[in-house]
């Protein structure tokens, strides 16, 4: 399968979740920006695919990244972004999210599994988008990030 045909428009993403459930699919899901793709995201997009049969990312669009990252970014376009994750093996499908937070995109995902980064407790993940995952009948899984990779330390030593 071509990257381009692991993109997934969200108005089709219910009718892909329910061909993988009645497949018997275990799905992963995981969210974010995804702007500069590095060693750090790597590693946890393969750790989070482990935990399942199927890895499904959303990806924030253009418009909700320069709301939670500020002017200037996103440095890659959403259809650049989604294709290069979609481009990873461990990757199953790539969906595109207009909103800031995940809440419609987890409803319409309804993930076995919900994985966050290592920045994220319990407690502090968004009480929203835990509740989408959790009326779905999924479990949230935070997987430490790896230290020393970010995308903003990547763009302040670019900018030195």
């Amino acid at each position: 399968m071509s990257a381009r045909e692991k993109i997934v428009p969200l108005e089709q993403l219910p009718a892909w979740r329910e061909a993988l459930r009645e497949a018997g699919r275990r799905l992963v899901v995981t969210n974010g920006c995804f702007d500069l793709l590095h060693a750090g995201h790597v590693t946890y997009l393969e750790q989070a695919a482990a935990l399942g049969d199927v890895l499904l990312i959303g990806c924030n669009g253009d418009e909700s990244v320069r709301q939670l990252k500020g002017e200037g970014r996103p440095l890659n376009q959403e259809e650049d972004r989604a294709l290069v994750l979609a481009a990873l093996e461990s990757v199953g499908a790539v969906t595109v999210f207009p909103e800031k937070r995940a809440e419609n995109f987890l409803r319409l995902a309804k993930p076995d599994v919900y994985i966050k980064g290592g920045d994220y407790t319990p407690e502090t993940l968004d009480a929203d988008e835990r509740a989408a995952v959790e009326s779905g009948g999924g479990e949230v899984v935070i997987i430490p990030f790896v230290p020393g990779k970010s995308t903003t330390s990547i763009i302040e030593r670019m900018n030195e």
